[in-house]
């Protein structure tokens, strides 16, 4: 094993390892690195050193040594309404680098990463393809809902209702104290549910272990199992590129169009695919949701929070119902493939345990899980417009988004930073008919943070939400909901089409032909040879703005990063 082969090139290594604790029969037993994202940073991962310590324990008992290795994350909830929300994408790339500087520096035979929210699992999932040990990923599950099923998305909306007088600040206060009532990744199905999801579609996750509740003992056991398994792969030297491939991100994608997941994961997906060596781009994503089958009844496109996920069966029943349009003979970290491992769930019991558990809640799992032939949606849940205002794409999460801006041709309404548009909104200042464009808020322009409460004052107001447009080269949070389309590329920052809209352009919007397009001046529609002539005299023109950020990690993401329709991370 490669520790062993370590230890005999460094004589350090093992005075270094008995002056923490080591006895001399550790030193010569399988090593492997236990990585976490815990710390009290919010509540997906202040409850993780339990899990890290039924692992620890776990590999001890197969005859192994674990070391605990540590990169806390942020919460993009705790980073909203201020700069904080900038450092969020770039925390993804740093973690993943801390987990190459962890591994590389100290070769470990094996690793089980622990993680539960936004950017810590696609970071994980970064460093496990870009370590390529033996490896298992662990998520940290989700938290419940508070009273009356209340969760920590709708406190946008309420902000929003309370904002403009609808309800009053002690309703608003009632709502912020019960909405987070344990820790776990928040309870509905935003980018930390999706990545969790992501993970165990990739087969990267032992089977069933999603979003599990973050309290419960089937949480510990699946941490404990993780420990045992990782012990089998180091030993076999079966190594994450040799279990995900092409086929797992395509079988990833179709999950994501059942479950409607985040469109950060446009964002994820690309990323991870590359550290495993794997081009796979915004085109391929949008390809597999056409004609996909959309399924789950979760919060924010459904009715029930998350934790009802792992009630109704969680991934695998999601697998099973679009069985036909997955590949099940791709590798898992179980050792068996896909469809070994389902039917394996089906023998032993997992399907008709998750129906006890529906049942406890007064639903059958076809209330949460759609079965495939009574799909809530037929064609995914995820578009890719592409036009001149947004020549390389740009990304709409068409389930969260009214049927009547499915085709439209709304006024441009330009800002050049989220704070501007927000005013803007909450002071009526916006009009049904208007498009509302966010921009420089890219991965170049202000390291790329959602427009969370635009896109929530948005949405909650009954009759913007379904007349007008929120556009940006930024992002969205998971839990956005509404006619929000975001990764505009080219961004901003880099001269892209957007930087050059003007009061009063005409912008149209077609989710079923995929178009996003300037095709008006002035409020007069114009052919597309004159746009394009009036687009390149404003670009010659338009100069570039300072750099947001001359310093600091932030300065270096907007220099290195790359364009949201290719992950977005820096190269």
């Amino acid at each position: 094993m490669i520790s062993q082969d370590i230890r005999a090139k460094a004589p350090e290594q093992d005075p270094l390892r008995m002056g923490m604790g080591w006895t001399v029969d550790d030193l010569s037993k399988p090593q492997i690195m236990v990585e976490s994202t815990f710390g009290d940073s919010h509540p997906g991962s202040a409850h993780l050193l339990s899990l890290v310590e039924e692992t620890v324990a776990s590999v001890a008992l197969e005859g192994g040594k674990a070391a605990r290795y540590f990169a806390t994350d942020i919460c993009d909830g705790m980073a909203q309404g201020h700069d904080g929300m900038n450092y969020s994408l770039v925390s993804r790339d740093t973690i993943a680098n801390m987990i190459e500087i962890h591994a590389g520096a100290t070769p470990f035979d094996g690793g089980v990463f622990i993680s539960s929210c936004d950017k810590a699992v696609p970071a994980h999932l970064m460093g496990i393809g870009r370590v390529n040990m033996p490896s298992i990923l662990v998520c940290g599950g989700v938290m419940d809902a508070g009273p009356d099923l209340l969760t920590l998305e709708q406190i946008g909306m309420y902000s929003a209702k309370c904002a403009r007088g609808e309800i009053s600040e002690e309703q608003l206060q009632w709502y912020k104290q019960h909405a987070c009532p344990s820790c776990g990744a928040c309870s509905f199905m935003g980018t930390a549910s999706t990545m969790q999801v992501m993970g165990e579609a990739l087969g990267l996750m032992l089977p069933g272990t999603a979003l599990l509740p973050a309290m419960s003992d089937e949480l510990k056991t699946a941490a404990h199992l993780a420990g045992k398994q990782v012990m089998t792969l180091a030993r076999a030297g079966l190594r994450p590129r040799d279990i995900v491939t092409r086929e797992s991100f395509e079988n990833a994608v179709m999950v994501h169009a059942a479950i409607s997941g985040s469109t950060n994961s446009l964002l994820h997906i690309p990323a991870i695919a590359r550290e495993f060596g794997i081009e796979f781009d915004a085109e391929t994503f949008d390809r597999l949701h056409r004609g996909a089958h959309y399924l789950l009844d979760i919060r924010p496109a459904g009715r029930w929070p998350a934790q009802y996920f792992t009630y109704a069966g969680g991934v695998p029943r999601v697998m099973e119902e679009i069985r036909s349009s997955l590949h099940l003979n791709v590798m898992t970290v179980t050792g068996k493939t896909l469809g070994e491992n389902l039917d394996e769930l089906r023998r032993n019991g997992y399907f008709e345990k998750c129906d006890e558990m529906c049942r406890k809640a007064g639903l059958v799992w076809q209330d949460i899980i759609r079965p495939y032939d009574k799909a809530i949606g037929t064609d995914g849940a995820i578009a890719i417009l592409k036009g001149n205002l947004a020549p390389d794409g740009a990304v709409i999460k068409h389930t969260a988004c009214p049927k009547e801006m499915f085709s439209a041709v709304l006024y441009a309404r330009p800002f050049d930073c989220e704070e501007d548009a927000l005013a803007a909104v909450l002071s009526h200042d916006i009009k049904s008919g208007d498009a509302v464009i966010i921009r420089y808020e890219g991965p170049k322009g202000s390291g790329m943070p959602e427009m969370f409460y635009t896109s929530e004052a948005i949405s909650s107001d009954p009759q913007l939400g379904r007349t007008i447009a929120l556009i940006t080269d930024g992002r969205f949070s998971g839990a956005s909901t509404g006619p929000s389309i975001g990764h505009v590329s080219p961004e901003a920052a880099q001269g892209g089409p957007i930087a050059l809209v003007e009061e009063g352009d005409l912008i149209l919007i077609d989710i079923p032909k995929r178009k996003l397009e300037i095709v008006g001046i002035n409020g007069k529609k114009m052919t597309p040879e004159e746009i394009d002539g009036i687009l390149s005299a404003r670009k010659a023109q338009w100069t570039k703005p300072e750099p947001k950020y001359k310093s600091g990690v932030l300065s270096i993401f907007s220099r290195h990063a790359q364009s949201p329709m290719k992950g977005g991370n820096m190269v």
